[in-house]
């Protein structure tokens, strides 16, 4: 075996423990991360498109999708937004503190009701200021829901990785 092969074999079992190295941990932090946002945008624009609508014609995903839908009053599509983001986040937080717990971080910091309940207060207040900073760029300036959306997500993504990395699970 040359040396280049023992290192990256070194590097994927490193990639797989626990207390990998905070770099390797980062990088399964951020695939569990897309795979938690893949989750929160397929249930968001499901029901965002079906269910309780909150996409205006104008939407880039629309336009790039080739798909029209009806007009909406700003406050119906404002609602809807808040109500699929509501459910989306129960959704993307459920997976995401699962594959946290079984993959990235280690346990026991605190226990097990008190870490759940920290991981969703902590998913809370950024699902809170990124609604509620998508819902004042809809208000303010009729931004797309996809463009709101990407913000909301950005500011959670900061917020979240480093109350879960410091306060809530053992590094």
């Amino acid at each position: 075996m040359t040396k280049r092969r023992a290192q990256w074999g070194a590097l994927w079992r490193d990639f797989h423990r626990r207390d990998a190295h905070p770099f390797a941990q980062f990088i399964k932090y951020a695939m569990a991360g897309g795979l938690a946002t893949l989750t929160d945008i397929l249930v968001f624009y499901s029901l965002s498109w079906f269910v309780f609508r909150a996409l205006a014609p104008d939407d880039p995903l629309l336009r790039l999708l080739n798909l029209s839908v009806p007009a909406l009053e700003e406050s119906v599509r404002l609602r809807h937004f808040a109500l699929n983001k509501a459910l989306a986040f129960i959704a993307s937080n459920m997976t995401a503190y699962l594959l946290n717990i079984l993959w990235v971080f280690t346990r026991g910091r605190h226990r097990w009701y008190i870490e759940l309940g920290l991981f969703y207060a902590v998913s809370g207040i950024s699902f809170f200021l990124g609604t509620g900073l998508g819902g004042w760029l809809i208000y303010r300036f009729a931004l797309s829901t996809t463009a709101t959306y990407i913000t909301a997500a950005f500011a959670a993504l900061m917020i979240n990785y480093v109350c879960r990395r410091f306060l809530i699970f053992k590094g």
